[in-house]
């Protein structure tokens, strides 16, 4: 049976409210679980999963290129030694951090609009860290010699540059994957558990108990489980900062002109937070449709996380602004020119592109019909992602190209090597994002449950009064 088919078993409801009426334990789990355990495999996740492949194939042939050719086959020369590959590691650590704040943060608020988007925006931060990661490890020429920049008990007597922020970067970004990965990894386990439970074949069963670690739901299992997660929100939620502070100081502590700048640690993590929230509305609109979850992944999540996006938009926005006031008052020369040059240089048409994806596209967010409307919100966020995307692609190249002196001033123009890569790492992205809404459910089955819990007590409530 085609997916298209089951619209009709399925009654769609849009509502404000964090879940629909009508639910119980029963449907929530039947909801969930039969997307993992009993939704036939469909034409469009096929293909869409069979694009991905094409494209993680072609990050394949990248990484064999780049390795046995050199990183010179990217665009990168002197002055521009960082390119696309330092834009792109910036980008895709940005987008996770919406996850950790969607699981850490806004749990420890007590938000329970949270509850539907929390799973699959955790396993987005962990998929775009991994595709982060590829960036700094290929961009160093020689990626066998990575474990340099760690501080192990050499027998040379030979250690890492602790005051350079890429040495930083180290920590900061290795902290940031392991705890987001154990913190998806504990929140999974009752869940799996319930597929467990519930699935038919005995080679699953005996799959899901393993990956479960032996979830019985006891009374101590919740306890310790409930205490886990408040320990791992509360060490995830200064990842949400100083994660992107830390890739900040990559920039911010050089002397370059566009780059020393006390204002890039907030201006970074807004923007990190608001290409995150858009990747999470280009993920969360498909697959509310396609799945026919608008009943879980309600309006008023869309709505909240549009708040959410316009907000960070318009932190990003005052920072343009005073970045570009201060290099004009500071009177100092270099700046004043690197800003001239970022207008109406030859990259110009890139930096007005960026301003209008950020700055102006966004500002539609304020109509409550834009905030309500899937398909446009969709469109939104995709533009979004593409000016944040530029706007690390003009921090660095643009800084970069004019340096100085004159006549060190050169150009950056990106090979097919470089796109290719790019596209690569989306590959990467989208087949384990396939794969995991496939094997493992993509909303927290427990979470839903206590929601409707609550609303029934909140129902009862209202009624007697």
């Amino acid at each position: 049976m085609d997916p298209a088919e089951t619209n009709n078993l399925t009654t769609v409801v849009e509502t404000d409210e964090v879940i629909t009426s009508g639910h119980t334990y029963r449907s929530v789990s039947d909801r969930i679980s039969d997307i993992v355990l009993e939704w036939p495999v469909g034409m469009k996740w096929a293909g869409g999963l069979f694009v991905a492949l094409t494209l993680l194939f072609i990050f394949h042939i990248c990484l064999v290129w780049i390795l046995t050719q050199g990183v010179g086959v990217w665009g990168i020369n002197i002055p521009v030694g960082w390119g696309f590959a330092i834009t792109n590691f910036v980008w895709w650590i940005g987008i996770g951090h919406a996850g950790t704040l969607i699981s850490a943060f806004l749990l420890l608020m007590r938000q329970q609009w949270r509850t539907s988007i929390n799973r699959f925006a955790e396993a987005m931060t962990i998929f775009a860290v991994a595709c982060a990661g590829m960036f700094p490890l290929l961009h160093m020429g020689r990626p066998w010699l990575f474990y340099w920049i760690l501080p192990y008990p050499d027998t040379m007597g030979v250690w890492p540059q602790f005051r350079s922020p890429l040495v930083w970067d180290v920590f900061a970004v290795s902290t940031y994957l392991t705890v987001s990965l154990v913190f998806w990894y504990t929140g999974l386990l009752p869940d799996v558990a319930t597929l467990r439970d519930r699935a038919k074949s005995r080679t699953v069963k005996i799959i899901y108990g393993i990956v479960s670690l032996g979830w019985r739901g006891s009374a101590k299992h919740w306890s310790r489980y409930e205490m886990c997660g408040l320990l791992l929100a509360g060490l995830s939620t200064p990842l949400v900062v100083s994660v992107h502070t830390v890739v900040s100081f990559d920039f911010t502590i050089a002397l370059l002109p566009g780059w020393h700048s006390t204002i890039f640690p907030p201006y970074f993590v807004a923007g990190a937070i608001y290409s995150g929230f858009a990747m999470v509305l280009t993920l969360a609109i498909p697959l509310r449709r396609y799945y026919h979850l608008e009943d879980f992944v309600t309006m008023k999540h869309l709505d909240f996380m549009a708040k959410v996006m316009l907000a960070t938009g318009l932190v990003v926005t005052y920072s343009y602004i005073m970045e570009a006031f201060m290099a004009f008052y500071s009177g100092n020369t270099f700046d004043h020119y690197m800003m001239i040059n970022r207008m109406t240089g030859p990259y110009a048409k890139v930096f007005w592109t960026l301003i209008f994806c950020n700055l102006v596209g966004p500002q539609v967010l304020w109509l409550r019909k834009f905030r309500r409307s899937p398909w446009l919100l969709f469109g939104v966020s995709l533009v979004v992602q593409t000016g944040m995307w530029l706007e690390r692609f003009v921090i660095i190249v643009t800084s970069l190209h004019r340096d100085f002196l004159p006549s060190s001033w050169g150009m950056f123009y990106p090979t097919r090597w470089d796109y290719m890569t790019f596209l690569g790492t989306l590959g990467l992205f989208f087949t384990l994002f396939y794969l995991f809404i496939r094997f493992l459910p993509m909303i927290a089955i427990h979470e839903l449950r206590d929601l409707v819990h609550k609303k029934h007590e909140e129902e009862e409530m209202a009624a007697t009064h």
